[in-house]
C-alpha cells in the first residue's frame, strides 16, 4: 500500500496536469473564435465562386482551359489535410483512417495513387505506410495565409495541367460545431460539371473579356480559395476538437484528484487509528 507522502505527491502531479489541460482548453477556445470568424467569412465567397464557375463551366468547351479538361482517372492525387500537433482527441486518427480507406479503394480499382499532405501529423502517418508522398506542407497552421494556399494550389494545378495527375481530390475536416466535425472528400480538379435533377432555367452569359481570359483569371483563384477554405475549416475543427479533448482531460483530472484525496484520507485515518491502538496497547501492557 502506498504511503501518504506518495499519494500526496501524486495528487500534486495530477493538479499540475490539470492546470496545463485547463490552460490549453482556454488557448484552444481563443484560437477557435478567431478561426471561426475567418472560416465563416470565407464560406460564402467560396460557395458563390464555385456556383458561378460550375455554371460557366457547364457551357464552356473543355478546351477553353486545361483545368476543365476531363480525362480518364488513371493517375490520382489525393491531398489530405491534418493538424501539425496532437492532443486533439481523435481528430487526426479519424481523417487518417478515412484517407487510408479512400487511397486503398483507388489502388484496388487500378489507379496510380499519389499523396500530398498538409499538416505534420498526416505526413508522419503516411510516411510509415506504403503510400507515395509527392509533396507535403507543414507549419502553415501557425499563421494561415492565402498566399500559402495560392502556392499550394499553383503546385497542384501544375500537376494537373502537365498531366501528371488526371484527378485531384481533397480530404479535410469540415467544422460543424465545437464537438462535431465532418470528414469531406471532394474533387478539386477537374471542376465538376453541373448536373440537374429536374429542368432548370440556366442563365446565359456574354463574356467580357473573352471566355478563355475569364477562365484564366477565375480558375486558378478558385483552386487557391478552395485549398485556403479547406485549411481554415480544418483549423477550426482542430481547435474545437482540442478544446473538447482538454475539457474532458480537465474533468478526468478533477475526478482523479477527488479519488486520490479520498484514498489519502482513508490512509491517514488508518495510520491514526493504528497509532491510537499502539498507544492503548502500550498503556495496557504497562498497567
Amino acid at each position: 500500500m502506498p504511503n501518504l507522502r506518495d499519494i500526496r505527491r501524486r495528487i500534486r502531479s495530477v493538479q499540475n496536469t490539470q492546470q496545463i489541460t485547463k490552460a490549453m482548453k482556454m488557448v484552444a477556445a481563443a484560437k477557435l473564435r478567431r478561426s471561426q470568424e475567418r472560416m465563416f467569412a470565407a464560406r460564402p465567397y467560396a460557395n458563390k465562386m464555385l456556383e458561378v464557375l460550375n455554371s460557366l463551366a457547364s457551357r464552356a468547351q473543355q478546351s477553353v482551359h486545361p483545368l476543365l479538361e476531363v480525362r480518364p482517372e488513371e493517375r490520382v492525387l489525393v491531398v489530405v489535410v491534418t493538424a501539425d500537433r496532437g492532443l486533439c482527441g481523435a481528430f487526426n486518427t479519424n481523417i487518417q483512417r478515412h484517407a487510408s480507406r479512400f487511397l486503398r479503394d483507388l489502388a484496388q480499382d487500378g489507379k496510380e495513387v499519389t499523396l500530398a499532405c498538409i499538416g505534420r501529423k498526416g505526413r508522419e502517418f503516411f510516411r510509415r505506410r506504403e503510400f507515395t508522398i509527392a509533396q507535403s506542407w507543414v507549419g502553415i497552421f501557425n499563421k494561415i495565409r492565402y498566399e500559402d494556399a495560392s502556392e499550394m494550389a499553383e503546385y497542384l494545378s501544375g500537376l494537373y495541367t502537365e498531366k501528371r495527375a488526371d484527378a485531384i481530390y481533397l480530404i479535410y475536416n469540415e467544422f460543424k460545431s465545437v464537438i462535431a466535425q465532418r470528414i469531406v472528400t471532394e474533387k478539386l480538379l477537374p471542376i465538376p460539371r453541373l448536373t440537374f435533377d429536374e429542368p432548370t432555367v440556366m442563365e446565359d452569359y456574354l463574356y467580357e473579356p473573352s471566355e478563355r481570359e475569364l477562365f484564366e483569371t477565375l480558375l486558378p483563384r478558385h483552386v487557391a480559395f478552395q485549398v485556403y477554405r479547406s485549411v481554415l475549416e480544418s483549423a477550426a475543427a482542430e481547435h474545437g476538437a482540442r478544446m473538447t479533448a482538454m475539457e474532458s482531460a480537465t474533468n478526468n483530472a478533477r475526478d482523479m484528484i477527488d479519488r486520490l484525496t479520498l484514498y489519502a484520507n482513508r490512509v491517514r485515518q488508518a495510520a491514526i487509528t493504528k497509532e491510537i491502538i499502539e498507544v492503548v496497547s502500550g498503556a495496557q501492557a504497562l498497567g
